[in-house]
């Protein structure tokens, strides 16, 4: 299976700074055939990384996507605008889109739907808080999660991403054997909604992924990749994220 590393930038980086990191990480990885390749910039930044991604093996990806295809829905932004603007991928259902801005399963679900419809790829988030992992609720967390944003999805085009919520941005990272305790934990959910299929789609772990710790996390069974925050915001540092070596 093609591991696949996505940048998540989240609120961060102007046009030209867009630009600017894209001039850099390209010629860096442009000899990467063995991952898929993908950066999300914020909105205002889409068009700007679609033309500089142009005959690269850098594909983009939204941060959100609205349910809708358009309408009364201020601030929101269509499938179809995202597809416009060069996308080919949206992450939907990211622990600060739950957190911050209230999306429930519900709304998850919706937002992954309207995705597919309009042909992007998804690249679905899911994981638990502190709280939730100390009580022992990992696992009722993820499936609930997972059976619950992808009802009635197709297994196509479908990324997973687990994100355990104490580890982003904090620099704790889960140790090998928390990320494929869960990672196997997801398949196995996966297995129960999709059968065989189940077994092309890729499992990212993100969480304080760093080029320090990567290598470690990219040997578990799986694990199929990584989505990447903070240390995708310089070019160097993503780089030798993409460019990671399996140890055993």
């Amino acid at each position: 299976m093609k591991y696949f590393i996505a940048a998540n930038w989240k609120m961060n980086k102007t046009i030209g700074e867009t630009k600017e990191f894209l001039d850099n990480f390209i010629p860096l990885v442009k000899d990467t055939t063995d991952v898929d390749i993908v950066v999300a910039p914020p909105f205002t930044a889409l068009d700007a990384a679609s033309q500089k991604m142009k005959g690269t093996n850098v594909q983009l990806s939204s941060q959100d996507i609205f349910f809708e295809e358009k309408g009364a829905y201020t601030g929101e932004v269509a499938p179809g605008m995202l597809l416009d603007a060069g996308c080919r991928y949206a992450i939907i259902g990211h622990s600060e889109r739950r957190q911050y801005f209230f999306e429930d399963d519900v709304i998850v679900n919706r937002k992954v739907k309207a995705a597919k419809k309009a042909g992007l790829g998804v690249i679905f988030c899911c994981g638990e808080s502190l709280e939730e992992r100390e009580a022992g609720k990992t696992f009722d967390v993820i499936k609930r999660e997972v059976e619950a944003g992808l009802a009635e999805v197709s297994a196509e085009d479908l990324v997973v991403a687990y994100e355990p919520i104490w580890a982003i941005g904090t620099g704790k990272t889960a140790t090998t054997e928390q990320a494929q305790e869960v990672h196997a934990f997801i398949r196995k959910v996966l297995h129960n909604l999709y059968g065989d299929k189940a077994n092309g789609i890729r499992i990212l772990y993100g969480g304080s992924v760093t080029p320090d710790n990567v290598d470690s996390l990219m040997a578990c069974a799986d694990v199929n990749g990584a989505l990447v925050g903070g240390a995708s915001l310089k070019p160097d540092s993503f780089a030798k994220i993409v460019k990671f070596k399996v140890t055993t």
